[in-house]
């Protein structure tokens, strides 16, 4: 078992009506904290982390894995020594711009219209979304009742209730995919889309179409309260780092400028393993966004966020990219959800979690649009 009773990650779940004696949501179970048992934590670690060289290649799943568990502790072959002495300044860091000079988060404009795409939709009754199960607070299974439940799966049912009527959340059906698969579902269409704090970038965006951004994030360091790593800086030499392979937090790392700090990767499929690591004492320090982050620390008190955000990282839906007339349905879903169901979802979910700036309530990222 996983982190609150959570079922392998290969399983599809199709939403339906509660199950017997599930409990309504209350804004009381976004306050709970669940510290995960060691025994647990064993299981997870075994069945769910494979090989860094195989992780960092796209490798198997958390499913495919073979069930040995390997960290890579040494630094890889030709990487630069460390660099004890650097340290990164505190600064807000730049967003990302492509090479048009537009935001990544441009996306195509809104239309509620019904394209394709839709039509097809529509027609098989069904909105199939790949979706996390491990991300607490984002997308997680609640252990009374086994629902998929979270910040990103509140948005997942606003589309379905636009594209397929009043009923679409019990229309949904979920793919829980992990980190390392997101855009492979994408492209073999096993989904219509994907909703799992996914980052837009300019790279990214070559493959596979996005929203207009719903939230925004940045790498940060989730580490124990005791912990010797302070930051993005030399604390962090001869460290074990842990992140999730396909992520950013691996395409930062990597890098010639954070591969200088000297951290030894460890590398996981799915982003919630690397917390598995932490609290087995076999990673020092995990790099992941600070959303998620904040997720792990309300499982687990005994660890905090720590040092400031690298980056600057928009979330948006994941979808194919010959699905324009789906893209354009899904913002305009967006430009509705920011006005009523974002803010109400964020006091459930986030509120007491997430750091704010200047004590001022958040707000839904605006929308940008590349046509």
């Amino acid at each position: 078992m996983t982190a609150a009773g959570h079922r392998p990650p290969e399983a599809d779940e199709r939403a339906g009506a509660p199950a017997p004696g599930a409990r309504p949501r209350t804004g009381t179970r976004r306050r709970r904290r669940a510290v995960l048992g060691t025994a647990a934590l064993a299981a997870a670690v075994a069945a769910a982390v494979v090989p860094a060289s195989e992780a960092r290649h796209g490798g198997t799943g958390a499913h495919e894995a073979s069930g040995t568990a390997h960290a890579a502790s040494a630094r890889p072959a030709g990487a630069r020594a460390a660099a004890p002495a650097q340290d990164f300044r505190p600064g807000a860091p730049e967003p990302e711009k492509c090479a048009d000079g537009k935001s990544p988060d441009a996306s195509l404009r809104a239309d509620g219209g019904s394209g394709k795409t839709v039509r097809a939709i529509k027609k098989r009754g069904k909105l199939v979304v790949g979706v996390d199960q491990n991300s607490y607070l984002w997308g997680f299974r609640d252990p009374t009742d086994g629902s998929i439940q979270g910040f990103d799966i509140d948005l997942v049912k606003a589309i379905a209730r636009d594209i397929l009527g009043d009923d679409g959340p019990d229309k949904i059906t979920y793919k829980t995919i992990p980190t390392n698969k997101r855009f492979e579902a994408i492209e073999h269409r096993d989904v219509d889309m994907v909703v799992r704090a996914v980052t837009i970038t300019c790279e990214r965006k070559r493959d596979v179409a996005f929203s207009t951004a719903y939230f925004e994030a940045g790498q940060q360091l989730l580490a124990p309260e005791d912990s010797d790593v302070k930051g993005f800086d030399s604390s962090m030499n001869g460290r074990r780092i842990c992140y999730a392979s396909g992520s950013m937090a691996e395409t930062m790392m990597t890098s010639d400028r954070f591969r200088a700090l000297g951290a030894k990767p460890v590398v996981v499929p799915n982003q919630l393993d690397c917390l598995v690591r932490l609290q087995l004492g076999e990673a020092d320090a995990v790099v992941t966004d600070n959303a998620l982050a904040a997720g792990q620390a309300a499982q687990d008190p005994s660890v905090e966020l720590v040092g400031t955000p690298q980056t600057v990282e928009p979330y948006g839906v994941a979808m194919h990219p010959d699905a324009d007339d789906l893209v354009r349905r899904v913002n305009k879903v967006l430009e509705d959800y920011r006005k009523d169901g974002w803010r109400e979802s964020y006091k459930e979910w986030l509120a007491d979690n997430m750091d704010t700036k200047d004590g001022k309530e958040p707000a839904p990222p605006k929308a940008r649009y590349s046509d």
